[in-house]
């Protein structure tokens, strides 16, 4: 029981690392889209920030200054859909999906004409990743049982990105529900005339959400590279960007529910590499196969409506015309 329980533990400990890019993109696809503005380019800015994460990193030794070009880089491709899509009144789904295109093959071209190894990065060293943070009393918390244990793997020990990830939720809500740029985004999203007519410019209004939104998808996409993995390698996003957008609408637009979704999907995330070829009662072994299609899967359902019926924002994907 007690090898059960730890085992547990350390699941529940994999999944806040899994799960922490998810909630960032997550919290990012929740401002763009209750502005009005369809975001499925969150992929392709997951997979810029990863790469310009690592690749500055591995060239200045500072994951820092990874961290801070990840979020430039982001921006950059969030003002990209904005320029396409608010300003020029595009397709924003068009407009998303050639984000994503673009990162996946820009990504690797530069990468093979900086480091020369078929689209990856170098292996960053100690110094040049995001480190897990100890945090204080935890040698005297280890001689308490069971709470020792939680402390020490499930409390303590991540990086501070995956600490930013959770505080990314409490502070989406408050600025979105406490604040009188979240009324107008949201205003904006339901009925942009009203907003226009008090004689605030929604279209500013939209790229600063989008503007938001690169920055949280800029620190995912470094959290990837250089925090919980070691360098960048070609599509290494494998379809986060679209997870977090899935959790997005199965939280019904909301911080809270999106967040619980995309603990969910790393839970599925982590469990998937535990049980692995473990013998499970009355089912017998699990194929590996069905493991790691199950999160996809998941995601496919979530987003055919099998679970709840979504209630998007009544403006979105609507071109505002003044």
């Amino acid at each position: 029981m007690a090898d059960f329980l730890y085992q547990l533990l350390l699941t529940f400990d994999a999944t806040l690392r899994i799960a922490a890019p998810l909630i960032l993109c997550a919290m990012a696809g929740i401002f763009a889209e209750r502005s009005g503005v369809i975001d499925i380019s969150l992929e392709g800015k997951l997979l810029t920030g990863a790469f310009v994460a690592a690749a500055v990193a591995a060239l200045t030794g500072s994951p820092w200054l990874g961290l801070i070009c990840a979020i430039v880089a982001s921006v950059f491709m969030s003002l990209v859909h904005g320029f396409a899509c608010i300003t020029h009144k595009g397709n924003q789904v068009i407009s998303g999906v050639a984000i994503n295109i673009l990162a996946s093959g820009l990504t690797v071209v530069i990468g093979i004409a900086l480091f020369r190894r078929g689209g990856q990065t170098p292996t960053l060293g100690r110094d040049e990743r995001f480190k897990p943070l100890d945090w204080i009393g935890t040698e005297a918390m280890d001689a308490v049982p069971i709470v020792g244990t939680i402390y020490r793997q499930l409390i303590s020990g991540h990086n501070i990105l995956v600490y930013l990830a959770l505080l990314a939720v409490p502070l989406t809500a408050f600025v979105i529900y406490r604040t009188r740029f979240g009324l107008r985004m949201r205003a904006v999203g339901e009925v942009p005339e009203a907003v226009d007519s008090a004689g605030v410019s929604v279209t500013w209004l939209r790229y600063r959400a989008l503007l938001i939104g690169g920055m949280l998808c800029g620190i995912a996409g470094a959290y990837l590279s250089v925090a919980q993995g070691g360098n960048f390698v070609r599509e290494m996003s494998a379809g986060k960007g679209y997870i977090a957008l899935a959790a997005v609408i199965f939280g019904n637009w909301r911080p809270l529910r999106a967040f619980m979704a995309c603990l969910m999907f790393g839970f599925l995330e982590a469990a998937t590499s535990r049980l692995q070829g473990v013998d499970l009662p009355l089912i017998g072994e699990v194929p590996t196969q069905l493991m790691l299609a199950l999160p996809y899967v998941l995601t496919v359902l979530l987003l055919a409506g099998f679970i709840g019926r979504p209630s998007p924002p009544a403006a979105i994907g609507q071109p505002y015309l003044k």
